[in-house]
């Protein structure tokens, strides 16, 4: 039975579903709105005010947006650890009604002392968990039902922060309970409630996000901007921190708008409702081919990486058998982190006459959460990591963007923002 679909490119973006000019009205709530996976939702919807004529934005901050706040958009400040009548007494009191939630909401808790980013997984379960329950258990208390739910987790729903995992993650994979895994919690209250309340529900999986707003923790691009641009400063080559097999390993990134426009198809989508998708650029990205093209942009020399074995440290995973479920503790070796790179003296010095050479309207680096910031980007070069992307596909997803160009405009959407300096051609 053959199937015709439309599809269009936006930019750089392709393979885009094209809708129908009568799914029109519609409404929507977007939580987390100020973080990058909601800012870039926003846009997205915004795109079309005739197929989304209300869109409620619910976050502590307001989202930035370059060219403000959409006509068709809301801000109402919210706090999801509130209790849930509170929460649906602001959602009554402004008149929120919603046929599609994007939830995108998160709180980074504080690792454990000399732990990595996600090592107090208890508490991170208990207080994303609730983010989750309280939101959505104030909607039936102020008359709120959604047709579809989207909660956005991520590839760690895969223990890709624990060490490898079997390649390629798919979403049938069983759960990986070396620790807690706040995305647990949540996928089974999310199912309990829109099976108790008769709504249906989606959940989307990325990897490696892109995207630039000013809270730039747990993206790669930032900490990428200001690599090269202090590289650039000192008169250095870019340095590739880990070693060849990282450098070639498959790997496979997430932009924000891609994101975004895939979790839009998903709700909108019938034949989607119920189902769990991952979500990435749709095209293979290694270090080694980005590598070169990144040190173009910024007009320096790169080098590739070392192959004297006695220049590495050897890190070794913390569990036996690590997260694909067999064979010993994973090794990867390292020559530098770019967390470490970012605490030395002369790189601190070299970004404070960056900013301002520039005018930057951005932190000094001794002012950042170093560990947080940079530590997502270390992680991102450790394992090879390849979400499949064969369930969307075969239920008409078509969409994808070269990563390397992703890569690009965002390190040209934060420059924008003053964060970094212009990136060149």
């Amino acid at each position: 039975m053959s199937n015709q679909q439309l599809v269009e490119s936006k930019g750089i973006f392709h393979g885009l579903p094209v809708y129908p000019s009568s799914l029109k009205g519609l409404t929507a709530i977007i939580t987390g709105a100020n973080g990058i996976s909601g800012n870039y939702m926003l846009r997205v919807l915004a795109q079309n005010p005739e197929r989304w004529s209300k869109i409620y934005c619910l976050s502590r901050r307001p989202p930035t947006i370059p060219d403000g706040l959409p006509k068709n958009a809301e801000h109402i400040p919210l706090d999801f650890l509130q209790d849930p009548e509170e929460i649906a007494k602001v959602l009554k009191d402004k008149g929120v009604k919603a046929d599609y939630v994007f939830f995108y909401s998160y709180v980074q808790v504080k690792p454990k002392e000399g732990g990595g980013l996600w090592s107090d997984a208890e508490e991170m379960c208990k207080v994303n968990t609730a983010l989750l329950k309280n939101f959505c258990e104030a909607l039936p208390i102020a008359n709120i039902k959604p047709k579809r739910i989207m909660l956005q987790t991520g590839a760690k729903n895969y223990g890709v922060h624990l060490g490898p995992a079997a390649t390629p993650q798919e979403e049938t994979a069983p759960r990986v309970t070396l620790e807690p895994n706040f995305y647990y919690p949540q996928e089974d209250f999310l199912w309990d409630f829109c099976k108790n309340q008769g709504t249906d529900w989606n959940i989307c999986m990325p990897s490696g996000i892109l995207g630039a707003v000013p809270d730039a923790a747990m993206n790669i691009v930032f900490p990428l901007g200001i690599y090269a641009s202090v590289k650039k400063h000192l008169g250095e080559k870019l340095e590739f921190p880990t070693d060849l097999h990282a450098w070639e390993a498959t790997a496979c990134m997430s932009s924000s708008k891609m994101n975004a426009y895939m979790e839009q198809w998903a709700v909108l989508n019938d034949g989607a409702k119920n189902e769990k998708f991952n979500t990435m650029d749709g095209t293979t990205f290694t270090w080694g081919n980005f590598w070169p093209k990144y040190a173009g942009w910024y007009g320096i020399e790169y080098e590739y990486p070392s192959l004297d074995d006695s220049a590495y440290t050897v890190i070794t995973s913390p569990y036996d058998p690590p997260p694909r479920g067999f064979g010993p503790p994973a090794t990867f070796r390292i020559r530098f982190t770019l967390t470490d790179w970012a605490k030395q003296e002369k790189v601190q010095k070299a970004w404070e006459e960056i900013i301002s050479k520039h005018g930057l309207k951005v932190d000094k680096l001794q002012d950042m959460d170093i560990d947080r910031i940079f530590g997502f980007t270390d992680g991102m070069m450790s394992f090879s990591l390849d979400l499949t992307m064969n369930k969307a596909r075969k239920m008409g997803w078509h969409g994808f963007v070269d990563s390397n160009d992703a890569i690009k405009e965002v390190l040209g959407e934060f420059a924008d923002l003053k964060m970094i300096p212009p990136v060149g051609k």
